[in-house]
């Protein structure tokens, strides 16, 4: 099938295809993506239509090359030779990958289960309730909606989404959604101190003191987003959601066991296969920048499927919703004459709202920000 160079697929002969349109009365449905499968459509709108890609499938007979990182976190309490060891895996995943999975990291299975049930349960509970919540205002304390980008991506993604800031000024608890509530707290507690634990073995990975990256507010802000991609029934069409790299210093996402989640390594797409009790983590944009390429914000989508619904929840580390003067820039201390800024500088809300208004065309933000 042609594709036009716009990322359009044609429409068919002697039809005009209102794009705009189809993508207002979507959105005005407030029904997301699951409206959509709840009304049994089986043959999904041409606003969701992707071009292929040209990027080749990593081999799977266990190349070396294409063996995803996991990280082990555990063990290293008062044991400074395994701390040691974590830092170089951690430096090395952050430097070749951009990506890692990382088991032991102190959050228990129950918790992990429970949110993911949670948002399952937001998801399924009845419309009228969920639409109360569906906005494009980001400045809300919950959104919910399909597609951050829905009016400025040359394709939408099978998914729906809803989200909230929970540092470093969460909703008040009454603001939750009651059927994932408490969940949703005690979850994004435990994600500000795992990314406390993360940020240091970063710093450390980095060859600084292990408090550099917190003293700079890199873990100042939560943004946890939560995911839903319904099953789809021309998964060979669209994408859950399209290649990009993430416009903060660190996510921590959190998968449930139907796979999709796919890296760009070497221009190979690299299945990162779920594995029950870990968490992937990834640097961002924002992290690449301040380290001055030293660590990789790497492209990554996730496909769609016919067989069944996955959920995820992906957790931001970022203030890009909060007004802050913060200037970044690369870290003065990884600088040589050899190694030059390669950024100029930019507060986080800035290069979000470039990012966001862009949206997933995959392009790389960062382009922008180079000197």
């Amino acid at each position: 099938m042609e594709v036009s160079a716009s990322g359009e697929l044609p429409a068919p002969a002697g039809s005009i295809y209102d794009r705009r349109s189809e993508i207002k009365s979507f959105d005005e449905t407030k029904t997301g993506v699951k409206g959509l499968v709840d009304a049994g459509v089986v043959e999904i709108p041409r606003m969701f239509f992707h071009p292929p890609d040209d990027s080749k499938k990593a081999p799977g007979n266990g190349d070396s090359r294409f063996v995803f990182p996991v990280i082990d976190l555990g063990g290293m309490d008062g044991d400074p030779i395994r701390r040691k060891e974590v830092v170089e895996e951690v430096r090395k995943a952050a430097e070749s990958w951009g990506f890692f999975e990382a088991v032991n990291h102190g959050i228990p299975a129950s918790v992990l289960e429970e949110m993911l049930a949670g948002v399952r349960r937001f998801y399924e509970q009845d419309e009228e309730v969920k639409k109360e919540n569906y906005t494009r205002d980001n400045s809300r304390k919950i959104v919910y909606n399909s597609n951050f980008d829905l009016y400025s991506a040359p394709a939408a993604n099978w998914r729906d989404t809803f989200f909230s800031m929970m540092a470093p000024d969460p909703p008040p608890p009454e603001e939750l959604p009651v059927v994932c509530r408490d969940i949703l707290v005690q979850y994004s507690n435990h994600i500000k101190m795992l990314g406390f634990s993360l940020f240091e073995l970063l710093s450390e990975a980095l060859g600084l003191n292990s408090s550099h990256l917190k003293d700079m507010d890199c873990a100042e802000g939560v943004l946890v987003l939560c995911h839903y991609y319904p099953a789809c029934p021309q998964p060979e069409l669209t994408l859950g959601t399209s290649k990009h790299a993430d416009n903060d210093f660190l996510t921590v996402l959190l998968q449930d066991q139907m796979g999709g989640l796919q890296v760009l390594h070497q221009n190979h797409w690299v299945d990162v296969h779920p594995t029950p009790g870990a968490l992937v983590v990834n640097v961002g944009d924002l992290l690449q920048l301040i380290t001055n390429d030293k660590f990789k914000s790497v492209e990554h989508r996730v496909l769609a499927n016919s067989v069944g619904t996955r959920v995820s929840v992906a957790c931001f580390f970022s203030t890009g919703f909060y007004p802050s003067s913060k200037l970044y820039r690369p870290i003065k201390e990884l600088l040589t004459e050899e190694n030059p800024p390669k950024y100029k500088e930019t507060t986080v809300r800035d290069y979000c709202a470039y990012f966001n208004a862009k949206g997933l065309d995959g392009t790389s933000a960062l382009l922008r920000f180079r000197l």
